[in-house]
């Protein structure tokens, strides 16, 4: 239940965030951080614990823990002052500027900051249903229990069997991610299961970091790995999630274990809020994050549609840094500088073998725009991907830590 104080309008101005993740997380911390109590912040987040959907991957090739992928608000409330709210936004009064909470309360608010993450199309998989596949073949495309359970149906797969992976299509949460999936579980399957194949049943034609991958999965996972993309296989036509069967074009592919990660838009809340276009994600404004469609509205992370910059950690909370700085900005007429985005996507291929991509972008009239972008090669010596995987555990601890403090 909300507590009185948050009810009741404050006499200072307020910015509510909902969605306590890389992008909304960040966003409060910066407005309370930079405003020192000139500004109220609110943070709606259902869940006490946040677990990282980046580094995942790294749990289930035995690099990482599961502890280590959970994050906590604690230090957002005692240190930067923001009021957590432990509870789930269910709609959004956009005229009266009111945010509802399950718990019942109206929750006013003068600018708000939505940034829900994804949710997933009912249906964008043919013969499968969104419950069905959760326990069966699991997304795990958001950190929880659904990464447990993947995790142990890897290991509990039989010796020779097939593990079936089908990615989502574009655009969806972090583009490598399936990917680095495919290598960690592969590593295990190499140590304890080295007879196994997986099949990549893939809705695309190319994907990020596809020449590294492919090369890497030759290096160290030979034969294992087998990926088919539409024009090989003519696309998925059926999935039986009771027998794990893919039907392709020519042919029905069985699984003894699968993850299927279903094709994504914004999360529910701003497709509520009518923040979203036709391609069910949130249009907004390159120089403040602002939502077109509200200007009172900012969106970032994952439901924005941010052009070129993909949906990642990296891209959210930097996004919220550009938000942050333009809600400042429109309440108090703080200093408001040139909106600069930057993002780094690392992936592990193996022990000791991590590779990357990543862009600085600036903001456009219409779009957010690449300035200079990088990409690991292939040529590159094994000191140097030693070193690129060590810098990807540096960046998880630093982007944490500024994130929730």
């Amino acid at each position: 239940m909300l507590a009185a104080p948050y009810v009741a309008r404050a006499a200072q101005p307020r910015v509510v965030v909902i969605g306590g993740g890389a992008g909304g997380a960040t966003a409060a911390k910066y407005i309370a951080q930079k405003t020192r109590g000139a500004i109220e912040v609110v943070l709606i987040e259902p869940s006490k614990t946040y677990h990282t959907c980046f580094f995942s991957n790294l749990y289930l090739g035995g690099f990482r823990s599961y502890a280590s992928l959970n994050q906590t608000y604690a230090k957002l409330a005692s240190a930067y002052g923001v009021r957590v709210v432990h509870d789930r936004a269910v709609a959004v009064d956009r005229d009266h500027r009111l945010v509802r909470l399950a718990s019942g309360p109206n929750l006013p608010y003068d600018r708000l900051i939505v940034s829900p993450g994804i949710d997933f199309v009912e249906g964008s998989v043919p013969g499968l249903t969104l419950k069905a596949a959760a326990a069966r073949a699991p997304h795990a495309w958001k950190a929880g229990p659904q990464l447990q359970r993947l995790k142990a149906q890897v290991l509990a797969m039989k010796q020779g069997g097939t593990f079936v992976m089908v990615p989502p299509p574009d655009a969806s949460r972090c583009p490598t991610g399936p990917y680095e999936r495919v290598s960690m579980i592969a590593h295990v399957f190499r140590r304890h299961n080295p007879s196994a194949k997986i099949v990549i049943l893939d809705p695309k034609e190319k994907f990020s970091k596809q020449a590294l991958f492919q090369t890497g999965w030759e290096s160290y996972y030979a034969g294992m790995i087998q990926w088919l993309p539409p024009s090989i296989t003519g696309g998925l036509l059926k999935v039986d999630i009771e027998q794990l069967q893919f039907t392709v074009d020519l042919d029905t592919f069985k699984a003894d274990a699968a993850s299927i990660i279903p094709a994504q838009r914004a999360g529910r809340i701003a497709q509520m809020a009518g923040l979203t276009d036709a391609t069910g994600w949130c249009p907004i404004v390159p120089a403040t994050m602002q939502s077109t469609i509200d200007d009172n509205v900012y969106v970032i992370g994952d439901a924005a549609s941010a052009a070129a910059m993909p949906k990642s950690a990296s891209a959210a909370n930097s996004q919220a840094k550009v938000a942050a700085r333009a809600v400042c900005h429109a309440l108090l007429q703080s200093e408001m500088h040139p909106a600069r985005f930057l993002n780094t996507c690392w992936s592990l291929i193996a022990p000791n073998d991590g590779v990357k991509v990543g862009a600085t972008y600036r903001a456009g009239a219409q779009r957010i725009e690449p300035v200079h972008s990088f990409i690991s090669q292939n040529d590159e010596p094994d000191a140097l991907r030693k070193q690129t995987y060590e810098e990807a555990i540096a960046w998880y601890d630093s982007i944490t830590a500024d994130i929730f403090g």
